[in-house]
């Protein structure tokens, strides 16, 4: 019976864990290494490689209706996307609306994790924490980890020839940027065309004399402001277009997908993708097109080697008078306090039973969260895996056997290692992955059955955006403040932009009660049919829940 659990780190993931375990009834104990909540999103002009944070002026690329707490919407008046100080005083708000800081041992860090020696019968773990230099040991029912993928800097030296044997410029990894003035009149080059890349890129082209951005993979550019000046995630994430993604041949889908993207510019014009291009990674960044436009940001091919002071890249060209070159090479995960045994059960989270649980220890005590990448709010995932997982060590939801958690690890388990540039290609679809872990919570909303007894919200749920809320309509956790967080959600998107008054005779309910009316009959069908002829390897009881 687990009572007692341990949460490593007090970042998003560490927040709703403790709150999911006081909703349990269980008691979360947090340790966090630092002096404050938030994790990588409380910034700090700090360049400790322990400490990983934001960069000054980022702005949040899923919206606020998109990545807040299933129970918790975000001020109405806040803007749709967020700096990452407005997001801070979010978490503040959370954490004292449900009182969750008492639960907190700040500046103590969890230095290990073992098994206890009757692990095999107790589950339980013995956790070795240290607090200004005086450590102490604990013994805890489970764990919960919630550090992240956002670990260690990763910074593959050995694949650019030169750089830290020929090249006399000043080389730096993403996490020790700060400060964009410090590049001011200098030619930077940035590695790597994520979204921190191309975000980099275009604040240092306000400062730097001349940046180049070296891409090694075809990159499709959207947008965060979609149709009628919308969040395109609000858009784009909807429960309907997902159910279209997955009827149609992917090779069709793609079409579409880069018919659509081109419509704002021709991307191989700009060098960044063609129709021929596979494995395309997609960014979003408004400013970036008009960067290259206007020529502050010149696009380049990956990065053969350096001399001392010009990079030479793959197309046989030069750039000469180097300055800086920053890697933008993303970030790799060790959890060094795990033990061995631990450890070595996973490399990566395609390693984990529905990327949490290691699936081959004796007792199933232990918890990854947050170690997702997602197409949406991986803030999102990572409550609903704590969910999960509270249900689990509460006793009233139960895991598989081990030799079926191993089975659907290996089918979903890819053929090789990937470099963590490379995860970006993989990421879940936010509404598969998010809806897999919220039935085996028993939480996933049956449109269906909402149809039946609540048609607009059935609507809303099935052809609007897929928010948070919509995993509190059902189940246990439960939220009666649900149902209307959902129907009201633009109004909260449309109230920051609300801040002058102009006269718009046109009357938009109206055209939302007719859309309503003919999306009636459409969702019945889709009802039946998928009721009728459910996907295969579902169940027909799962073919009836979108």
């Amino acid at each position: 019976m687990v009572r007692c659990v341990a949460v490593i780190g007090a970042g998003v993931g560490g927040l709703a864990s403790i709150k999911c375990c006081l909703d349990e009834g269980l008691e979360p104990t947090c340790f966090e290494r630092s002096e404050d909540i938030g994790g990588l999103w409380r910034y700090t002009d700090s360049t400790d490689s322990r400490r990983v944070s934001v960069y000054p002026l980022l702005i949040t690329n899923t919206s606020k209706e998109m990545s807040c707490f299933s129970d918790f919407p975000f001020p109405e008046d806040f803007p749709n996307f967020l700096p990452h100080n407005l997001l801070l005083e979010y978490y503040r708000m959370y954490a004292r609306h449900f009182d969750l800081l008492r639960y907190i041992r700040f500046k103590t860090t969890a230095v290990s994790v073992r098994k206890r020696p009757d692990f095999t019968t107790s589950g339980q773990w013995e956790v070795v924490t240290e607090t200004d230099g005086v450590q102490e040991s604990h013994v805890f029912d489970a764990v919960m980890v919630c550090t992240g993928h956002y670990q260690e800097p990763y910074l593959p030296l050995a694949s650019f020839p030169g750089i830290d044997t020929r090249f006399k410029g000043q080389y730096l990894h993403s996490q020790e940027y700060k400060d964009p003035e410090a590049f001011r009149g200098k030619r930077v080059l940035v590695v790597g065309i994520g979204n921190t890349g191309g975000d980099l890129a275009v604040q240092l082209s306000r400062m730097a004399a001349k940046v180049f951005l070296s891409a090694r993979s075809s990159t499709w550019v959207f947008s965060r402001v979609s149709d009628h000046g919308f969040p395109f995630d609000m858009v784009e994430t909807t429960r309907f277009n997902h159910l279209v993604e997955s009827l149609l041949p992917s090779a069709l889908m793609k079409r579409i997908m880069f018919r659509r993207v081109n419509s704002r510019f021709n991307h191989a014009n700009y060098g960044l993708a063609s129709t021929k291009s596979s494995n395309v990674k997609k960014i979003l960044n408004e400013e970036l097109p008009f960067c290259l436009l206007c020529g502050t940001v010149v696009l380049k091919p990956k990065v053969k080697e350096f001399t001392e002071s010009s990079a030479l890249f793959d197309d046989g060209t030069t750039e000469e008078n180097i300055d800086v070159v920053l890697f933008a090479t993303g970030y790799v995960f060790s959890f060094s306090f795990l033990e061995e045994s631990v450890r070595s059960q996973f490399y990566d989270n395609r390693s984990l039973y529905k990327r949490v649980f290691p699936p081959q220890l004796e007792k199933t005590t232990l918890a990854i969260i947050g170690l997702i990448q997602l197409t949406g709010s991986v803030m999102v995932g990572s409550e609903m895996q704590a969910r999960w997982v509270t249900g689990i060590f509460a006793g009233w939801n139960k895991l598989p056997p081990t030799s079926r958690m191993m089975a659907d690890v290996l089918k979903k388990k890819p053929l090789v290692k990937r470099n963590p540039s490379e995860r970006e290609n993989l990421k879940m679809s936010f509404i598969s992955y998010t809806d897999e872990i919220a039935s085996c919570a028993g939480v996933k909303p049956n449109v269906l059955r909402l149809l039946l007894t609540d048609p607009r919200l059935a609507l809303a749920v099935f052809f609007g955006p897929c928010t948070p809320y919509q995993y509190r309509l059902m189940g246990r956790g439960k939220w009666s403040g649900a149902r209307d967080a959902i129907l009201t959600q633009w109004q909260r998107t449309l109230k920051p932009l609300r801040t002058r008054v102009v006269d718009d005779s046109s009357d938009g309910s109206c055209s939302w009660r007719w859309m309503y009316l003919l999306a009636l009959p459409a969702a019945l069908l889709v009802g039946f049919l998928l009721s009728k002829y459910p996907r295969q390897g579902s169940s027909p009881r799962a073919g009836l829940q979108l």
